[in-house]
């Protein structure tokens, strides 16, 4: 697909987004200004004082989405991740701008028609792997001359632009990397240090040896460590928690039965009915008809080989579909190939873009008619082509449409593609006007089925919803604050969840699911307060918020988790000290009832010690020379307490070539300057309106 036919696809519905995102933000500017005077509703944000404007957001926004979408990837969750986007990009403009970097008119082409060129995608031969370079040329030369301001600001905005920016980023990495060097008397020593080994002998005393429950660690133990570390617990962004009960509103058991009868009343008039089409689209159905075939090993659906085993004519259900249940009916069966490609020369009627007509159906039909003739009279399929086809994204590549799949196509294309043999042309009418095709290429030809779906949701009676609702209401009318909340929810038995971390700007709740309505209730009430039951999914939902986090040093109950086990450690190791006795391993060991043990082969380069597992600080130790054949004083490492004694140290050959080693350990430290976005955020005036707006 070519760049014109993807602007195409995306000019018009970016145009009607950004016309219905302008009038709404009108809108809301001047009834939130009538009221409010100040807010500003266009600016989502600033970096640095550069504004980052709704407006432009949002249709960055929506090219994401449709860029996403066959991913499933949601609207609400592109938020963040293109929010994170426009950050680090105002933060390397200024940046470049200070270093005076730019990209010439000269580069400009190699970024554009170059190996990493932005139309690299849609001007490759799927084929060859070749990027036609010229074909690229020459579709942004016709957009330029078409005059079309639409198209030539979405080539800017979606292609140059992003392209210009990646090489920018390009030079200010490469400046930033390449002024990092790597000293030789750096790198020898550090070569030199991996080579070391030391032996120890060594006493060890675990930790595990005390019951955990011995230790108490207090609300002030931690917050004094905190504050000890604070650098180690420092709260970026604000963050607050709940705790929630659900009460299911999904269908019952009697809900799916009912469910079930009621399409299999339908069963035999579905068998019956001589129109498919007609039948669905009066009767409903959760799965659309596909009014042509399927390959048997492309179709993907419970319970396929009974459906096939079924007969034409026949049908096979009901099956449950995920959250339907389903009766298919098998209208045909053909032998077609998997993929095929074409060629053709649109005449078209109307244009795709605006809805405006081009031609009227009578005289697109003899044009075409007349092409056909002309072709079977010896005219060449690329001259005509390239006279007459609408079809500008193929035009370029002679009208053809390489190896494509079934239902890809609109569909008299698709059957024309698929139900003729290699060679065949003929002209066929599409939404789009008329089209002179000729089948180029075929895969080898396969079972193929024409199925229609007969699908209905599985839904929750008025009951079923009555019952959750109502619940779910009587909880939420009657507790105060967040003990009596907990007491309720023991009453009726219900199990209150915590959800922990949401931040300002979330739309999911952990454990929830999305509701951003309710981030929004939680951020606006303090501890204690109860919300009113909200809809997700499936469920009704009565939170109460548990806990307010803020930035700065991390709060007590949001530290214990991380820290409770280091601070029982330590007071461990100071009950483990005091009961060791003795300034020898011998006398230490006697104390301890613990053996002497070795460990060889210790490294000065790696912490962990067989045996033992990761122990920097005893690694630490085994070098100091000052122990050899001495008893260090009680160690309190990560696993347990150990007194040693250092046996030997020394050194073994080197296996690596000193060049290689320092070239090696300079790419590891150039490799974390590729993270200097973190950095500049730190330093940065960020402004943050998207909860405002959101």
């Amino acid at each position: 697909m070519s760049i014109i036919q993807n602007i195409r696809e995306r000019g018009a519905w970016i145009i009607f987004g950004i016309i219905a995102i302008a009038l709404i933000a009108f809108i809301l500017q001047d009834g939130i200004g009538r009221k409010r005077g100040s807010t500003d509703v266009t600016t989502l944000g600033k970096v640095n004082g550069e504004v980052i404007n709704k407006i432009d957001f949002e249709e960055k926004l929506d090219l994401q989405v449709k860029n996403y979408e066959s991913q499933g990837v949601k609207r609400e969750q592109l938020i963040g991740y293109l929010w994170n986007q426009e950050i680090d990009r105002l933060l390397f403009i200024v940046e470049e701008k200070k270093l005076g970097i730019s990209v010439g008119t000269k580069e400009l082409s190699d970024v554009l028609f170059g190996s990493e060129s932005p139309f690299k995608q849609e001007f490759t031969d799927k084929t060859t792997g070749e990027f036609k370079v010229n074909d690229a040329k020459q579709a942004v030369a016709q957009i330029k001359k078409s005059k079309n301001t639409t198209q030539i600001n979405q080539v800017e905005k979606f292609y140059i632009e992003p392209a210009i920016e990646n090489r920018l980023r390009g030079k200010f990495q490469a400046l930033v990397v390449k002024g990092v060097q790597m000293p030789s008397w750096l790198a020898e020593k550090q070569l030199s240090e991996t080579t070391n080994i030391a032996s120890i002998s060594f006493v060890g005393v675990p930790y595990t040896s005390i019951v955990d429950s011995t230790i108490k660690v207090t609300n002030d133990d931690i917050a004094a460590y905190v504050k000890e570390n604070a650098a180690a617990y420092q709260v970026e962004e604000a963050s607050r928690s709940i705790g929630y009960v659900g009460f299911s509103a999904a269908p019952s058991s009697a809900d799916s039965a009912n469910a079930k009868e009621a399409l299999i009343a339908l069963k035999a008039d579905f068998k019956n009915a001589t129109d498919p089409a007609v039948f669905l689209n009066k009767s409903g159905t959760e799965l659309p008809y596909y009014n042509s075939y399927i390959s048997k090993k492309a179709i993907m659906v419970p319970q396929k080989d009974s459906i096939f085993n079924a007969g034409v004519g026949n049908v096979f259900g009901p099956y449950i579909d995920g959250k339907n249940y389903t009766i298919a009916k098998v209208i045909g069966t053909k032998q077609w190939p998997d993929s095929a490609s074409m060629r053709h020369i649109l005449i078209a009627t109307v244009n795709p873009t605006n809805g405006q007509l081009i031609r009227d159906d009578s005289a697109a039909k003899k044009l075409a008619d007349s092409i056909s003739v002309a072709i079977k009279g010896g005219a060449t399929f690329e001259s005509l082509c390239t006279k007459y086809s609408n079809d500008e994204a193929s035009k370029l590549k002679g009208g053809v449409y390489p190896m494509f799949p079934q239902a890809q196509m609109v569909l008299p294309i698709n059957d024309f593609s698929f139900d003729n043999t290699v060679g065949s042309k003929g002209v066929v009418k599409t939404e789009f006007g008329y089209h002179y095709i000729e089948v180029l290429k075929q895969t080898l030809r396969g079972p193929a089925y024409k199925i229609a779906y007969l699908s209905k949701g599985i839904l929750p009676s008025n009951e079923t919803i009555t019952s959750a609702s109502t619940a779910a209401a009587q909880f939420a009318s009657t507790p105060k604050d967040l003990k009596s909340f907990n007491a309720n929810a023991v009453k009726i038995k219900k199990q209150v969840l915590p959800a922990t971390g949401i931040k300002i700007n979330d739309f999911d709740i952990q454990g929830v699911g999305p509701s951003r309505a309710t981030v929004r209730w939680i951020f606006d009430n303090s501890v204690g307060s109860v919300s009113e039951p909200f809809e997700v999914g499936d469920f009704y939902f009565v939170a109460a918020v548990s806990g307010i986090e803020k930035e700065g040093i991390a709060s007590v109950e949001s530290a214990r988790p991380q820290v409770e086990g280091v601070i029982r450690d330590k007071k461990k190791a100071d009950k483990i000290r005091n009961s060791l006795k003795g300034n020898t391993l011998a006398s230490i060991s006697a104390s301890a009832h613990a053996s002497i043990q070795k460990a060889d082969s210790i490294s000065f380069s790696y912490s962990m010690i067989p045996g033992l597992g990761n122990e920097p600080k005893i690694v630490g130790a085994a070098f100091n020379k000052s122990l050899i054949n001495k008893t260090s004083e009680p160690i309190a490492a990560n696993t347990g307490v150990f007194a040693i004694s250092v046996n030997s140290v020394g050194a073994k050959p080197s296996q690596q070539d000193p060049a290689f080693f320092k070239d090696e350990l300079l790419q590891r430290t150039r490799s974390v300057l590729f993270r200097s976005s973190l950095a500049l955020k730190k330093v940065a005036t960020i402004v943050d309106n998207r909860a405002k707006l959101y």
